[in-house]
């Protein structure tokens, strides 16, 4: 599975984004079942709705009922790990969703990612060691 991140999110659905054509070539070659958490859904509809509108968030809110990503279940359990990478990296600073991130590919034992945030995947590591593998810029 393929973790997929906010921006890769906006940048399909906003055709002025800066990412737009990078996302639409890494979604057209997927091979594999994408896969993210509410956390970065609900990031993914705040910026939607605030860059494009309303329309926007609905239509991506519809496309995820069609099961165009698989949605990982965060625990109770999962917040103390969270919360450690968020104090961790700190100085980026990691927000909830990006922390959502690492602990599902600490899940997944993958780091494989579709984001348009090079510089904090670039930096933070699953299991603490292991870099994420960004899609969106790399032919795979």
């Amino acid at each position: 599975m393929i973790i997929t991140d906010t921006g890769a999110f906006v940048a399909i659905i906003n055709s002025r984004d800066e990412y737009h054509s990078f996302a639409q070539s890494a979604f057209a070659i997927k091979s594999e079942p994408l896969i993210t958490t509410y956390p970065v859904i609900s990031e993914t509809c705040h910026l939607l709705k605030r860059a494009v509108g309303l329309d926007a968030e609905q239509l991506f809110l519809q496309t995820l009922v069609t099961g165009v990503a698989e949605i990982f279940q965060l625990q109770t359990s999962h917040l103390l790990r969270m919360t450690e990478l968020m104090r961790k990296y700190a100085d980026l600073p990691m927000d909830l969703a990006d922390a959502s991130l690492v602990l599902l590919a600490e899940e997944l034992k993958d780091g494989r990612i579709l984001t348009v945030d090079r510089r904090d995947f670039s930096v933070y590591r699953w299991n603490n060691t292991q870099p994420f593998q960004n899609l969106l810029f790399s032919d795979y």
